[in-house]
């Protein structure tokens, strides 16, 4: 089976672990942890990085700096991996869905500057308040779909407009550019990446906040490692142990030393994929933003509007019976159990896209060989 997505440790991964062993730096606490931090920070473009545990942790101590608490709202698009609505839900807090928009499946700027303007009025100085619920709106968090960097500029102006924060899901969105510029140059409030095992970069686990703030970053820091004062054990707030270890760090600072590498070849292998797909009756490539440069996380194609249910699946059966594993993608949020009753504007892309979404398999360390068969299956299966 030729898998969906798997690490490629063909770097010094194995070197610095066992300085790890030698050294008994294991846990979160050593040297590995500092120079990761500095390397996501430089691969990013900010100022500086606090390492967590993981993407969705990152999230919420992110979340929790810029003010987010119970009963809040914070506006997200529909279409997302449900780790960016969970770390909202443990903020005590509530997403708000909006639609994407389907130049790169990310947050609309226009459906969000109309429903703030339609839905939310002010309250005193500071608070925006969404009118059919009661709850304040705490933030806004786009996400930077696949690799693809939503339109951050539209995005914060309005945010700045409403007295709104922006806190960035770019999960796996690192070596991303937006007009010619660095994911973290994007002028979010804080923006957290994922470093899971699936992802172009991993540490096998973990994740990281980034940013240009100082005195935010040190609350974030001041957060993930359980609100400590000092030497001794004072604390004073409710913190979170969200620290990533010096093991995880290791993998990570040998996976950021070929970032370059990895990242052209995630877009190597899109490029096939794309360059293919015109030959496959109703099929379409993944979307990318002409003013961006995407970190092509996954790569696939979006399948014919109006195939049955039942014929997805056969599909997906048909790769995996052929030695590919290819796979479904995200549902969309509002269709969770947990998040069904979350307030939501009419979702017409997230709802459209979805369940098209087929993603081909696109490690980076893919060879030829594998994508020429990936290639020649979908010949067989989706070109009659």
């Amino acid at each position: 089976m030729i898998p969906l997505a798997v690490p490629d440790l063909t770097g010094n991964e194995a070197l610095y672990l066992q300085e790890c062993i030698a050294s008994t730096f294991v846990s979160s606490v050593g040297p590995f942890v500092d120079r990761f931090e500095a390397m996501v920070s430089a691969a990013a473009g900010s100022t500086r990085a606090v390492a967590t545990s993981a993407g969705t942790t990152g999230l919420h101590a992110a979340l929790t700096a810029v003010g987010v608490g119970r009963d809040d709202l914070v506006i997200l698009p529909a279409f997302t991996f449900i780790g960016s609505a969970n770390a909202i839900a443990h903020c005590g807090a509530l997403p708000w869905l909006l639609d994407v928009e389907s130049e790169g499946w990310t947050l609309d700027p226009e459906q969000l500057e109309i429903e703030l303007c339609q839905r939310t009025e002010r309250r005193g100085e500071r608070e925006v308040i969404h009118r059919p619920s009661g709850r304040r709106v705490a933030a806004v968090m786009p996400v930077h779909v696949l690799g693809n960097p939503a339109e951050m500029d539209a995005i914060v102006a309005i945010a700045r407009r409403h007295g709104l924060p922006v806190v960035a899901d770019a999960a796996a969105a690192l070596g991303a550019r937006a007009h010619g510029r660095a994911i973290a140059a994007l002028e979010a409030e804080l923006t957290v990446f994922s470093f899971n095992g699936n992802k172009t970069v991993t540490c096998g686990g973990g994740g990281a906040v980034v940013g240009n703030d100082p005195a935010l970053l040190d609350l974030v820091r001041h957060l993930t490692t359980t609100a400590r004062h000092g030497e001794e054990y004072d604390h004073d707030r409710v913190g979170f142990n969200y620290r990533m270890t010096n093991l995880q760090a290791a993998v990570g600072c040998a996976q950021l030393e070929r970032l370059d590498a990895l990242v052209a070849a995630k877009q190597r292998i899109r490029a096939r994929y794309d360059a293919a797909c015109h030959d496959w009756p109703g099929v379409t490539p993944f979307p990318v933003p002409a003013w961006a440069k995407s970190a092509c996380w996954f790569s696939g194609v979006v399948l014919p509007e109006g195939l049955e249910p039942a014929a997805t699946r056969a599909l997906y059966g048909a790769f995996r019976a052929a030695g590919v594993a290819a796979r479904p993608f995200w549902k969309p949020i509002h269709l969770q159990l947990p998040y069904r009753d979350a307030p939501r504007t009419a979702l017409p892309v997230s709802e459209a896209i979805a369940p098209r979404i087929l993603t081909l398999p696109c490690s980076a360390g893919l060879t030829v060989a594998e994508q020429d068969h990936v290639i020649a299956t979908a010949d067989r299966l989706l070109a009659g």
